[in-house]
C-alpha cells in the first residue's frame, strides 16, 4: 500500500512540472536574442572555407574536404565530407588546395562554388 502512495504522489508531482514547464508566459526573451533559436537553424546559411581535398566520390556526389576554422557557422578545422555536383569537380583532384562556399541547411553542408 505504501508502495502505491509513494507511485501515485511522484506521479502527480512530475506531472504538475511538466504542466508548469510549458505555461512560462512571464518569461523575458530579452537577454536571448545572440541564441540560434531553432527556426533559424532551419535556413539556409552560406559559409565561406579554405581547405584541401582528401577525396572524391562522383558516385554519391561527395567531395571530402580538411578545411580550416569557418567562423561564421561556428566549425573548428575538420575534415568532412561535402555534398557536390559532377561538374563542380571538374579540374579538381585529390590534394588540390581549394576556396569553397557551401550551404548548410538542416545539418547538411553543399558546395556552392569550389575553385582551385
Amino acid at each position: 500500500m505504501k508502495l502505491t502512495l509513494i507511485a501515485v504522489a511522484t506521479g502527480a508531482f512530475v506531472l504538475s512540472l511538466a504542466a508548469r514547464a510549458e505555461d512560462m508566459p512571464g518569461m523575458k526573451m530579452d537577454s536571448m536574442e545572440g541564441m540560434k533559436m531553432e527556426q533559424e537553424t532551419t535556413q539556409a546559411q552560406v559559409a565561406e572555407a579554405e581547405g584541401t581535398i582528401k577525396a572524391m566520390d562522383t558516385a554519391r556526389h561527395t567531395v571530402t574536404v580538411s578545411h580550416g576554422a569557418v567562423p561564421a557557422v561556428q566549425w573548428p578545422p575538420m575534415t568532412m565530407a561535402f555534398s557536390v555536383t559532377e561538374d563542380q569537380l571538374k579540374g579538381l583532384t585529390v590534394g588540390d588546395r581549394v576556396k569553397f562556399s557551401f550551404r548548410l541547411e538542416g545539418g547538411r553542408a553543399t558546395i556552392v562554388s569550389i575553385r582551385k
